[in-house]
């Protein structure tokens, strides 16, 4: 027993377990400082929460393309980012008119389902543009190419937008009806926030749904499981594929409008930071697994949006909230270094396992 427990104890692994001790202690203490000090009132928390919940709902819509396309070809897009900000950078040209046009004001919710139908086209027809051009004739070679490649197809879109549309921030019109609070259960929320929520908690409900369901959501887990199994068995494995860029694509292309709508202005490079953060969440997860996906990306909105407060400024750090975006970075080293599976584990089959 006693030789077993030394041969596991290496170097790396004492030294990973020092460097966790050290860094639940530093958010235990800066967590307790904060809470005795009472600094913060319990509406300041209530609204950290509810803000976190809708960067979570956001991440977690980015996050479901990449979890699944690398389910279904065990490769990271990175490309996804600006697949992600295609949508709603087109559906802006369309916005603005009906802005103008009063349709914000005459009917609200026919307005943001043509600039939602505007953005999730414009992502699922890059998103399957893509995977035609650029990673079909990919499919067998090794990993490292695809991943290159999906690196070198997220600049060039980044770049193809800056040239034809500039590198200036475009503002979203203003739509008077998501503005105000709404009070639910004693917790006050915006509008806009309640709106995003809801709207990411139904589409995530009904992708799940049409996954676990429905023919083809059962033909693109099998894919997922075993392409080559899969294609013995009668289903064209090249059809999933491509099911699963138009998913990804539509969600991106719903969590691009719901982003804009949230934070009123769209760029160039929007895609980078957000993309990054549903990244992280899936990986947090457990890339692969959808609901690991969705569960890690509320957990980082959560965390990113308390830390700074909770922790940071306990430990005396100054303008804490300035760090938010590198909490999502150290979340994500840590993950990989101490549970790369992430918190619900991917879902392999044996021959991959």
């Amino acid at each position: 027993m006693l030789q077993r427990l030394t041969r596991q104890l290496s170097v790396t692994n004492v030294i990973m377990w020092v460097i966790g001790g050290a860094i639940l202690m530093a958010v235990v203490t800066g967590a307790t400082n904060t809470l005795v000090a009472g600094k913060y009132e319990n509406k300041t928390w209530q609204d950290l929460i509810v803000s976190g919940l809708t960067r979570g709902s956001i991440y977690a819509l980015i996050a479901l393309g990449y979890t699944m396309v690398y389910g279904v070809l065990r490769m990271i897009n990175f490309a996804h980012s600006e697949v992600f900000m295609s949508g709603p950078f087109i559906a802006y040209f369309v916005a603005v008119p009906l802005a103008g046009a009063g349709w914000f004001e005459r009917s609200p919710v026919l307005g943001l389902l043509i600039v939602l139908a505007v953005s999730m086209a414009t992502s699922t027809s890059v998103a399957v543009l893509l995977e035609r051009v650029a990673y079909r004739p990919l499919r067998g070679a090794p990993r490292l190419v695809p991943l290159i490649t999906a690196i070198g197809a997220s600049f060039f879109l980044q770049y193809t937008f800056k040239s034809l549309f500039g590198s200036g921030i475009k503002g979203y019109p203003d739509i008077p009806a998501l503005k105000g609070m709404v009070t639910l259960g004693g917790v006050a929320a915006k509008r806009v926030e309640l709106v995003v929520i809801v709207a990411a908690v139904l589409m995530m409900a009904g992708l799940y749904s049409f996954v676990q369901l429905t023919k083809t959501g059962k033909a693109l887990r099998a894919v997922s499981e075993d392409k080559d199994g899969a294609r013995l068995m009668g289903i064209d494995v090249d059809r999933v594929i491509v099911i699963t860029f138009i998913i990804g694509g539509a969600m991106a292309g719903a969590a691009g409008v719901l982003y804009a709508l949230l934070f009123r202005q769209i760029k160039f490079d929007m895609g980078f930071i957000p993309g990054i953060k549903a990244f992280t969440s899936a990986v947090l997860g457990g890339i692969g697994n959808l609901p690991g996906a969705m569960l890690g990306a509320i957990f980082l909105g959560i965390i990113e949006s308390l830390f700074p407060n909770l922790v940071l400024d306990g430990l005396g750090i100054p303008a804490p909230y300035q760090l938010q975006d590198a909490v999502a970075f150290v979340m994500l080293v840590l993950v990989l270094i101490f549970r790369p599976t992430g918190i619900l584990g991917e879902r392999l089959a044996v021959k991959k396992a």
